[in-house]
């Protein structure tokens, strides 16, 4: 028997739109930064105060420069011009330091609050319902955790910092402009409706624009994953020009959006060179005329022109900071709309479902609207009573058993775990462990302590010996605390089963789902995986879906499946004796058996 394949798309019309993630809006974006920086206040406030201090120093520098141009042109004495000479390289000395110190405390204010962003953001997807995330897509999760993280990052070691020195520069040096002489003030701000202008202009084209390109960026990689997942799929059904095709439309249309953004900066950065030029002109011509009337020395006409210059960088900057910002916007709104999404409280599932029994009751399921996979199924389980479902492929077993673990909630009718639905409080109650088995980066102890995080070595060592699997163990490199899964230590596909099965033993749950669980193991393995899931099933309640009716003759029930309803219900004797459809399925798969070696699946 094999398990139940996901439904196939609808033969005709396009593919159904993916329910994407949550995204956030502006104002709730804005107030989860708000309390994300609250507890880091005084962080916040020691590092724009040294940094407003380091600006004000770097600010004397124009100051100091036009001095040194009146004493040059007035012939002063030589102990001032070595006075002020060794005055600039205090400053300049000064405010390097300050500068690089006010970076580093906002710098670790940053990333203090995108760790915690980031943190939020995985413990809400960790709970999102299985459903959610295959509506949305796996390509959907996978670029904000990767793409999204990295562009919010990036701002923060980077954007962020810059842009608080250069919003400081620029108010101090309008501050020194007005000092200097009023008009040059007047001066300098002619520069600013062209950058307004430019600044709001570029908002207004950039911001849905980046929007677009993160969802692109998802589709490419949902696309990208779906094809090299399915690779053997794929090369199977000589399917390759078709999902070739999907590959390049969608790289296609994430590349269209990305050279739309580069054509558009450039446009950005053309206006604002546009606004410097208008700027430093009438500086410079105010600067002529002044001096000209005698209302400044030709010294204050010098630091005046050499503030404004001075702000060419921290203005670019902070506006050509705007690219970075809607790009780190639109990736942070994402990762908000996700960890803003309600945290599942502490459930009770596991303590009302202590008896065991489950109830499936006018249950229906279907994976898109109007497929159903399941129809009316109605299903009592005893406490204690093991189940096996039994079916071909795409009878709905598979789809049945997540529906009894929680991972699904139904369509239409309850599914209830000692009087609770398990899709309220999914992994206490029931626990579902199915062929698809990841093994954990880390110690094999620490692998096993994800079921259960309290467990003692004693009760790791239990759990191993009930399973069978404790000889292997004991016999890696380093026993228990040999590394595992990436880049550790390769355990076999019949290794990692009984790791689930361990894991399962000692999460302990009322209710166990195994979903083909013996599958991977092949035919050396399987009655060694059947003897410990036998074990691990012993004295609670279990449905099992059946990838061999030797498992469903064990079971004190067979339920066969077929087309999403249940057919026949009973004992194994009593099925054969009915001579229905479970005993014609007997009849092929026992012929099957002695095709093949007498020592097979035995």
């Amino acid at each position: 028997m094999t398990p139940d394949a996901t439904p196939p798309p609808p033969a005709a019309g396009p593919p159904p739109t993916p329910a994407l993630l949550p995204t956030a809006g502006g104002r709730d974006t804005v107030r989860h930064l708000r309390r994300l920086l609250r507890p880091h206040r005084g962080l916040a406030l020691g590092g724009f105060a040294v940094l407003l201090v380091g600006t004000g120093v770097a600010l004397l520098a124009a100051p100091a420069l036009g001095a040194i141009v009146d004493l040059v042109t007035t012939g002063g004495p030589q102990g001032r011009l070595t006075a002020l000479v060794l005055a600039l390289a205090g400053i300049a000395l000064g405010q390097g330091l300050l500068s690089a110190y006010g970076l580093s405390l906002v710098a670790r204010l940053g990333e203090t609050m995108l760790a915690g962003l980031r943190e939020e953001f995985i413990a809400r997807a960790l709970h999102l319902p299985t459903g959610q995330l295959e509506r949305a897509g796996s390509g959907d999760l996978t670029a904000r955790v990767t793409t999204d993280v990295r562009v919010v990052a990036e701002a923060v070691r980077e954007a962020l910092p810059q842009l608080a020195r250069a919003a400081l520069t620029i108010g101090l040096t309008l501050v020194g402009l007005g000092v200097l002489d009023w008009r040059f003030l007047v001066a300098a701000l002619l520069a600013a409706p062209v950058q307004v202008q430019t600044v709001r202009w570029y908002t207004g084209r950039a911001v849905p624009l980046y929007a677009r390109q993160r969802v692109a960026a998802g589709a490419r990689q949902h696309q990208l994953l779906d094809t090299v997942g399915g690779a053997v799929t794929v090369r199977a059904f000589r399917l390759h020009d078709r999902h070739l095709a999907k590959v390049d439309a969608r790289s296609s249309a994430a590349v269209q959006l990305a050279l739309r953004a580069v054509r558009l900066q450039t446009r950005f950065w053309s206006r604002l060179n546009l606004a410097e030029f208008v700027g430093l002109a009438a500086v410079l011509v105010t600067g002529y005329w002044l001096v000209g009337a005698g209302a400044v020395s030709l010294g204050t006409a010098t630091a005046a022109a050499l503030y404004f210059h001075n702000l060419f960088n921290p203005i670019n900057a902070a506006l050509g900071l705007a690219d970075d910002a809607q790009a780190a916007a639109a990736s942070l709104a994402r990762l908000v709309g996700v960890a803003q999404l309600p945290a599942r409280g502490p459930g009770t599932a596991a303590a009302a479902a202590r008896g065991g029994a489950v109830s499936v009751a006018g249950v229906g399921y279907a994976y898109l609207p109007g497929r159903a996979v399941l129809r009316g199924i109605d299903l009592e389980v005893a406490a204690g009573e093991k189940v096996a479902l039994v079916g071909a492929s795409g009878a709905g077993k598979s789809t049945l058993a997540k529906l009894i673990a929680g991972v699904h909630p139904p369509s239409a009718g309850a599914v209830r775990v000692g009087g609770v639905d398990p899709a309220a409080d999914p992994g206490r109650a029931v626990v579902l462990v199915t062929q698809e088995v990841h093994v954990f980066a880390g110690t094999l102890a620490d692998d096993l302590r994800l079921a259960r995080p309290d467990a003692d070595p004693d009760e790791i060592v239990a759990a191993l010996a009930q399973v069978g699997a404790l000889p292997w163990a004991r016999a890696l490199p380093e026993g228990l605390d040999t590394v595992v899964g990436e880049g550790g230590h390769a355990l076999t596909a019949a290794q990692a089963q009984q790791l689930a099965l361990a894991r399962l033993a000692l999460a302990d749950p009322p209710v166990a789902v195994l979903d083909e669980a013996t599958a991977e193991a092949g035919s050396a393995g399987a009655r060694l995986l059947e003897n410990a899931a036998d074990k691990v099933l012993a004295g609670r309640t279990a449905v099992v879906v059946a990838h061999r009716l030797s498992q469903a003759a064990a079971a004190d029930r067979v339920v066969v499946l077929d087309a999403g309803r249940i057919v026949e219900s009973g004992t194994h004797d009593d099925l054969l004796a009915a001579g229905g459809r479970y005993a014609a399925l007997w009849r092929v798969w026992s012929g099957q058996r002695r095709t093949f070696s007498p020592g097979y699946d035995r």
